[in-house]
């Protein structure tokens, strides 16, 4: 398929700069693939479309405030950090990007917050804006996450054209969030309550975590008209023997339901050609789009996504191309919000 054919005309003001008040009370639109059918709830009315014994898989990694701003030696430039990987652990190696790119060379050294708290010095460059930061600090691991924690910033995404809120810290994450290692949020979560969580569990639906670490590779937009010719980006993930366990028990007359493209891709990189889920760590650059057989999930929870963006393929590979399209035109017919705070999409 084409790059053309995932474009579609948005209004930036349906763009979702803040969340909603309340989690639970984003827009919920169901989209039955079977029948065409489309409906339009408030996302607490997702209980109704679960049952006893499915199976509700949830990505539970932590967004970490990976946004960083100081100064460079010497001229006092300010500098923009963005914390993509640590490296080692031990030596305090991180892959950074960094902004403006062209005044940071090897050897600069850079500080951050009062009173100097943390400084780093830059011993690689690794693309045009990527370089490789080993952080001074002699504390432990933890001590050195709690500076980050000090000192960082919420990573909002880009296209959300503010400056990060004291209010984004909890509302970038989603309520089960546990392993930190991600710099975007797995935002069809985002929408969920401890609440509404504990009232699926009383209904028997079973909840299962799986981690991928959302990396910006998320928001890289593809650029080849031809879509094959995409290089996917590769994130770290990682699938336990409990939770394959009873994803191997499934019964077909349940629902095996998805929470985000982000656990699509790690279940159906797990799954093997029988839909066996192997458990284990991968790294997986899967890339779904329309053409791709599925060989695990048979429903998704998703938000809307940017156009011509791998996570609309993906969809459109599940929901099934023309069904996607139409349902994207009456998203923007009745306004909905779209992108990370945006509402959500429950495709049966």
């Amino acid at each position: 398929m084409k790059l053309s054919q995932f474009k579609f005309n948005f209004n930036e003001k349906l763009l979702a700069t803040h969340p909603t008040p309340n989690r639970d009370e984003s827009r919920l639109m169901v989209v039955h693939r079977t029948t065409g059918k489309i409906e339009h709830k408030v996302f607490k009315d997702v209980i109704d479309y679960f049952d006893d014994g499915d199976v509700l898989v949830l990505n539970n990694t932590k967004v970490f405030p990976a946004r960083l701003y100081g100064n460079k030696e010497k001229t006092g430039a300010k500098i923009e950090v963005f914390l993509l990987r640590e490296l080692n652990a031990e030596s305090k190696l991180w892959d950074v990007l960094v902004d403006p790119a062209r005044k940071i060379r090897i050897g600069n050294k850079l500080y951050f917050g009062d009173d100097d708290m943390l400084v780093a010095e830059v011993i690689d460059n690794t693309t045009s804006r990527g370089r490789t930061l080993r952080f001074l600090f002699d504390g432990t691991s933890e001590e050195f996450r709690a500076v980050i924690e000090q000192l960082g910033q919420t990573p909002l995404p880009k296209y959300i054209k503010r400056k990060a809120e004291t209010a984004d810290k909890e509302r970038y994450q989603t309520v089960y969030a546990s392993k930190p290692g991600a710099v975007a949020a797995p935002t069809a979560g985002l929408h969920f309550t401890d609440s509404l969580l504990k009232t699926l569990e009383a209904q028997g639906v079973s909840q299962q975590h799986v981690t991928l670490h959302v990396g910006l590779g998320t928001f890289r937009p593809v650029e080849a008209e031809d879509i094959r010719h995409h290089l996917m980006h590769s994130e770290r993930c990682h699938l336990s023997a409990e939770t394959a366990a009873v994803l191997n028990q499934r019964d077909p007359t349940k629902r095996q339901i998805c929470v985000g493209t982000t656990c699509c891709r790690v279940v159906e990189t797990a799954a093997n050609e029988a839909g066996v889920v192997i458990p284990g760590d991968y790294d997986t650059n899967i890339f779904i789009y329309p053409g791709y057989r599925f060989k695990y999930v048979d429903a998704l929870l998703t938000n809307f996504h940017l156009p011509g963006s791998t996570l609309l393929m993906l969809v459109s590979a599940f929901g099934g191309y023309d069904l996607i399209r139409e349902a994207y035109a009456k998203a923007i017919e009745k306004k909905f919000h779209f992108f990370s705070y945006g509402d959500a999409m429950l495709i049966l």
